[in-house]
């Protein structure tokens, strides 16, 4: 399960709110048969060696982290429950590829808020792209949401949720049946 929106939309809090997170985990949390991994866990985990790197550079160290814990626990059986860049089709093609390895599927939730929404909740967290790199965000995620929310499908995932802010809030548990394996 791949949790997605655009920076500030609000995906941590929502991982926060429902998983119990506090934002100072340095590691994939697990959570019943699912580990919940928040980019933030690479990002606290770095801060003691990138203390004095600028965060320009920061960044690509941190998502490759990301990503390649979110693939450790896909190849290794595990559910997950991830926070991930929703406008990079790369990445979800990726772990789509990978699931369907693994006997399983990709499905997403897309916390839909509009940019000023987005743009607040960065403020909130003291975490503020430039204009440009949010620009290029929401240029991106816009056909993508709109086609989500028009068609009920988001190519490769095999499902797709969308939720506006009040029914995020509403949300309370993500949950995930047993897979048994192909004999």
């Amino acid at each position: 399960m791949l949790v997605a929106g655009l920076p500030g939309a609000g995906k941590s809090t929502l991982l926060d709110r429902l998983y119990g997170l506090r934002g100072d985990e340095k590691l994939p949390v697990p959570a019943g048969p699912a580990l919940v991994i928040d980019s933030r866990q690479a990002r606290n985990w770095w801060a003691r060696f990138l203390g004095p790197v600028p965060p320009r550079a920061r960044v690509p160290i941190v998502h490759t982290t990301h990503v390649w814990r979110i693939t450790r626990a896909v190849l290794g059986g595990r559910s997950v429950v991830a926070h991930t860049r929703g406008t990079w089709p790369h990445i979800l093609r990726g772990f789509a590829w990978l699931t369907r390895r693994r006997g399983t599927q990709v499905h997403m939730v897309l916390l839909d808020v509009d940019p000023g929404t987005a743009r607040a909740g960065q403020y909130a967290r003291g975490r503020i792209l430039t204009p440009a790199t949010f620009a290029r965000h929401v240029r991106l995620w816009q056909p993508m949401i709109a086609r989500a929310r028009a068609t009920g499908t988001l190519p490769p995932a095999a499902g797709v949720t969308v939720l506006d802010r009040a029914a995020a809030d509403r949300l309370k548990a993500i949950c995930f049946d047993e897979v048994s394996a192909a004999s």
